[in-house]
């Protein structure tokens, strides 16, 4: 959403904050002081001047707002002479921009046509993953796996009797919160992914839904269990033994 800001609106509205500023700093430092450089300019001339002139913006329109109105006269506050006098643009720039609802710093500099279309280019690619993102969040939201007496029921559908189950293998389950199940039999034969973390997870104030999940399939599980072993004071090392 924020490179969609950028692209629509949002970098097109820091060129006219840029261009709009340039112009307060270039009418007070240039055109003011040269005019009055003898100290001689005085309030109508500088008021005709002033009226005449125009905001500096780029002539391609597609790095600025959509609504602005070319070509901008100078602000008002640009054509009084009293106030241009002490040549404190800043602070009438700050005060302007105020009134206007504008950001009172200026970017460093103006942001080209190639920029604004990069954000575009960057939304487009952001929508297109976070399409996929929904998408997968959903189908995996849809998914269940279900214990009941008899057998499991997997994320497919495919209901397998717990005879079929063959190899538990989980050596990524403490770790990942992953465990695999190979069967074979009349349910057919194939294998069972169980990622903890999509089914509940492992909170405790939870009541550790996967953990239970598992506890309730290992307790119906008479096939080959795969795990990495608890090593404790009294596990003996290869080759020797230990006093139990």
């Amino acid at each position: 959403m924020l490179f969609y800001k950028d692209g629509l609106t949002g970098y097109r509205k820091k060129n006219e904050v840029f261009y709009l500023n340039k112009t307060f700093e270039r009418a007070a430092k240039e055109d003011f002081s040269k005019m009055n450089a003898g100290g001689t300019l005085t309030a109508a001339e500088w008021k005709a001047y002033a009226e005449k002139q125009s905001v500096l913006f780029p002539e391609d329109p597609y790095v600025l707002p959509a609504d602005i109105k070319l070509p901008m006269p100078w602000p008002a506050v640009l054509h009084d002479y009293e106030r241009m006098k002490p040549l404190q643009w800043n602070i009438l720039w700050r005060e302007y921009s105020k009134e206007h609802g504008l950001a009172a710093s200026p970017p460093e500099e103006a942001y080209t046509a190639q920029k604004i279309r990069e954000q575009w280019i960057v939304f487009y690619i952001c929508s297109a993953l976070s399409l996929v993102a929904a998408f997968i969040l959903l189908r995996t939201l849809r998914r269940t796996i279900s214990v009941d007496g008899e057998a499991v029921t997997t994320q497919q559908g495919r209901r397998v009797p717990f005879g079929d189950l063959k190899k538990l293998d989980l050596r990524k389950w403490e770790t990942k919160g992953l465990a695999f199940i190979d069967y074979d039999g009349a349910s057919g034969k194939g294998r069972i992914r169980i990622d903890g973390l999509t089914y509940g997870g492992f909170k405790k104030e939870q009541d550790e839904p996967a953990e239970r999940l598992m506890q309730r399939i290992r307790a119906h599980f008479s096939g080959e269990i795969i795990e990495y072993a608890r090593v404790t004071e009294n596990t003996p090392a290869d080759g020797e033994t230990k006093p139990g």
